[in-house]
């Protein structure tokens, strides 16, 4: 079967999926935890299984975008088999659980669980159907020669932390200052990045809290004023008999 996508749009769709769902764990951490956490593998923010996941998923599962149930039920056990394999592959090479569904209802060695499977199903409909061909667009667009050297900086960048991150991991002392200069500026970009996520994420859940307990009074404002309706009208009823 012939690839659909060149190493260029592919190395692209990689860094984009992998950045955008970088910001959506750490939007999602500072939602449920209300803090920053960098939830990523490496110091850079990129999460590297949302890049290989979302390509794994365009290439096997974008022939069946034509069924919606289709391209659902196999997103939903695609991601299910991907996120099960790389959670069992992390934990025995850096013996150490990245995420942990263990408490969540319906889950398989705490690696996967209904809920998020389902969730990524969702997600993955709306990435091919929707989210996809616009940026196929935006990538289209991209001039190919300055396309190449940033993709070669990224690659760098990006190959470079996955080192340090494992040398970190396995206790390994780091003798290249170059190294420990990378590995700052990948985690004060990721700090700045994330920070302002946090803030973005946890003002967008305040007016949500806001909006919801507006909603809360002025729906017990209402029923109040149902209720003595009601009860006028009730008391109209009686001195009319």
């Amino acid at each position: 079967m012939l690839v659909p996508y060149s190493w260029f749009q592919i190395l692209w769709y990689f860094y984009i999926y992998g950045f955008l769902g970088w910001c959506s764990e750490v939007a999602f951490a500072a939602i449920a935890h209300g803090k920053f956490v960098n939830r990523g593998f490496v110091n850079g923010p990129i999460c590297s299984i949302y890049g290989f996941g979302v390509m794994s998923v365009l290439l096997v599962l974008g022939p069946l975008k034509s069924s919606l149930w289709l391209l659902f039920g196999g997103s939903v056990l695609f991601t299910s088999v991907i996120e099960y394999f790389t959670g069992w592959v992390l934990e025995k090479v850096f013996h150490d659980k990245w995420w942990d569904y263990s408490k969540r209802p319906l889950n398989i060695k705490g690696y996967v669980c209904l809920e998020f499977s389902v969730l990524w199903g969702i997600a993955c409909v709306f990435v091919v159907d929707v989210f996809q061909p616009l940026v196929a667009k935006v990538v289209d667009l991209i001039p190919k020669k300055l396309g190449w050297v940033l993709l070669g900086t990224f690659s760098a960048l990006w190959i470079a932390d996955n080192i340090i991150t494992a040398m970190e991991i396995r206790k390994l002392p780091k003798k290249l200052h170059a190294l420990q200069a990378i590995e700052n500026s990948l985690t004060a970009i990721s700090d700045e990045i994330g920070e302002e996520i946090y803030i973005r994420a946890s003002d967008a859940k305040d007016r949500g809290m806001e909006v919801y307990t507006d909603a809360k009074e002025k729906g017990a404002q209402i029923a109040e004023k149902g209720e003595q309706i009601a009860e006028k009208r009730a008391e109209n009823s009686l001195m009319r008999r």
